[in-house]
């Protein structure tokens, strides 16, 4: 998708539009459409699946949905290349739940479900442990995403060798 309007509308559900409206209108969430992310992918669609997906498992359990939306779609809020080994931090595993949080309470007011969220979606690798629920939600969803994500390149990947082997 090459518009702001064309990844969003995949999203059908109003209500899930309404609860992230704002921060999907925001020029710095805009930005991370340009960041790749996972192989096959960007860092606002990655985001974008994540928040949405986690949307509608907390809204099956009864859990705080507009949170896990909200904290979703601003846990990998890290404005720099992270395959680059000269922009991102040495660790970048563990130091960008940190820096995507920096980022994110600069542009949005957060209550402490939402920092939890974005704090510890890298745990087990952070260390520190979810407080809530549903983080660990957002953490399991943040891992299924990246491994469909992952597994979607991987087949394009191989179908291009494929074609370009028997078909060229």
């Amino acid at each position: 998708y090459n518009t702001f309007e064309g990844m969003f509308m995949k999203y059908t559900n109003e209500e899930f539009k309404n609860i992230v409206k704002d921060i999907i209108e925001n020029d710095t969430i805009q930005s991370l459409r340009f960041f790749k992310h996972h192989y096959g992918s960007n860092r606002y669609e990655h985001s974008l699946s994540v928040s949405y997906t986690a949307y509608k498992i907390c809204k099956f359990l009864g859990l705080d949905y507009v949170s896990v939306s909200r904290a979703g779609l601003l846990h990998d809020l890290f404005l720099y290349d992270c395959e680059n080994p000269e922009t991102r931090p040495k660790n970048h595993i563990k130091e960008h739940p940190k820096v995507s949080l920096e980022n994110a309470q600069k542009l949005f007011i957060l209550n402490d479900l939402e920092k939890d969220i974005i704090l510890k979606h890298m745990w087990p690798v952070t260390f520190s442990n979810p407080k809530y629920l549903e983080t660990f939600i957002v953490t399991f969803v943040d891992k299924y995403c990246a491994i469909k994500e992952w597994s979607n390149y991987c087949k394009y990947t191989i179908w291009n060798l494929y074609y370009s082997l028997f078909y060229i």
